[in-house]
C-alpha cells in the first residue's frame, strides 16, 4: 500500500497558475496590512492578517496540495476538500478583513484608475447588496452542497476536470456567500439582526446531517465511479463512504457550532457588542487609517452603501 500511494504522490505536480496567485494574494495583503500598521497600529490585529492567510493556505491545500491526488480515489478526500472548500477557507478569510487590506496592498494607480470608479459604480453596488443578502447566502451554499452530491453531478466532476473545477468554485463562492452575514466583514452592514445569525448557522446544519446520515448508513455505494478504482487503502468503498459522511457530519456539526458560541457571546457581551459597534466607525476615518485620497475614494462608496442599507 505504501509504494502504492508513494506512486500516486510522485504523480503529483504544482499548480503553479493557482500558486502563484494566492501567494501574489498573500504577498498584497501583507504589504496592505504593513502600511496600516504603520498609520494605525489597531486598525487591523495581527490575529486578523494571520486568519487571511491560513484561509489561503487552507484554499490552497483543499485545490492545489498533493491531496488532490486522491480526491478521486477517496470520497473522504473528496469531502476534506469539501470542508475546507465551504467551511474553512471563506470564513477564514473574510476573518482577515480582506476589503481593506485589499485597498491598501494594491498599487494606488490601479485603485485610482479602476478599483475606485468601479466600486463607486452604482449597478455593481446594488448587484453586491443584493448578492450578500443572507437568504441568497445560505439558499447558495445549500443549493450547491445538495446539487454537487446529487450522483449524476458527482460522477460528472469526477469524469471532467472542467466539471471538477467549476464544483469546487462553486463551492468556494457559495461558502462565501454564506460566511458574509456571520462575519460581516467591513464595510458591509448588517441585514439581519444579529440574534438571527446562530439559528441562520443552526439551520445549516440540517442539510449537512440529512446527507451525511444518507452517505453513513446507506447500504450500497452511491457513487459508482469508486467501486473501479484502486484501493491503494484499507478501506472498501463502502467504508469510505461512510467515514465520509462521518467527516462530514462532524465538521458541520463543530465549525457551525463554534461560530454560533462566538456570536452568541458578542450578543451576550456589552463591552464586545460596543467594540464591534466602534469598529466602523474608525474604519470611516480616513486620516486615521492614512489611507491615500484614491483608496479614499473607493472606500467611501462602500461606506455610503453601508450607511444606506443600515438607515
Amino acid at each position: 500500500m505504501v509504494s502504492a500511494i508513494q506512486a500516486a504522490l510522485d504523480s503529483w505536480s504544482l499548480r503553479w497558475p493557482l500558486t502563484l496567485f494566492l501567494l501574489a494574494m498573500a504577498l498584497g495583503d501583507l504589504r496592505g496590512w504593513l502600511r496600516l500598521r504603520r498609520a494605525f497600529p489597531s486598525a487591523i490585529p495581527a490575529w486578523q492578517l494571520g486568519a487571511f492567510m491560513a484561509g489561503l493556505a487552507s484554499l490552497w491545500i483543499a485545490v492545489g496540495s498533493p491531496l488532490v491526488v486522491f480526491d478521486d480515489e477517496l470520497l473522504t478526500v473528496h469531502m476534506i476538500q469539501h470542508v475546507m472548500l465551504m467551511a474553512v477557507a471563506p470564513a477564514l478569510i473574510l476573518l482577515g478583513a480582506p476589503a481593506m487590506l485589499f485597498l491598501h496592498g494594491l498599487p494606488q494607480v490601479l485603485v485610482r484608475s479602476i478599483l475606485g470608479p468601479a466600486l463607486r459604480w452604482q449597478p455593481l453596488q446594488k448587484f453586491g447588496h443584493a448578492l450578500t443578502h443572507p437568504a441568497i447566502g445560505w439558499l447558495s451554499a445549500m443549493g450547491a452542497l445538495i446539487a454537487w452530491h446529487v450522483p449524476t453531478l458527482f460522477e460528472l466532476g469526477l469524469r471532467s476536470e472542467f466539471w471538477h473545477r467549476v464544483e469546487h468554485a462553486s463551492f468556494f463562492a457559495t461558502g462565501l456567500l454564506f460566511w458574509w452575514p456571520v462575519v460581516q466583514p467591513w464595510p458591509s452592514a448588517a441585514r439581519w439582526p444579529r440574534w438571527r445569525i446562530p439559528l441562520y448557522l443552526f439551520m445549516a446544519t440540517l442539510p449537512c446531517d440529512v446527507l451525511s446520515a444518507f452517505l453513513a448508513f446507506c447500504d450500497r455505494v452511491v457513487y459508482p465511479s469508486y467501486l473501479s478504482l484502486p484501493q491503494r487503502f484499507n478501506l472498501s468503498p463502502l467504508q469510505d463512504q461512510e467515514c465520509a459522511g462521518a467527516l462530514m457530519w462532524f465538521c458541520a456539526t463543530v465549525i457551525y457550532l463554534i461560530a454560533a458560541v462566538v456570536i452568541t457571546i458578542q450578543i451576550l457581551s456589552p463591552g464586545v457588542a460596543n467594540e464591534a459597534q466602534q469598529a466602523p466607525a474608525k474604519m470611516r476615518s480616513s486620516q486615521v487609517l492614512g489611507l491615500s485620497r484614491s483608496a479614499s475614494a473607493a472606500v467611501s462608496g462602500h461606506v455610503a452603501a453601508a450607511a444606506k442599507v443600515a438607515r
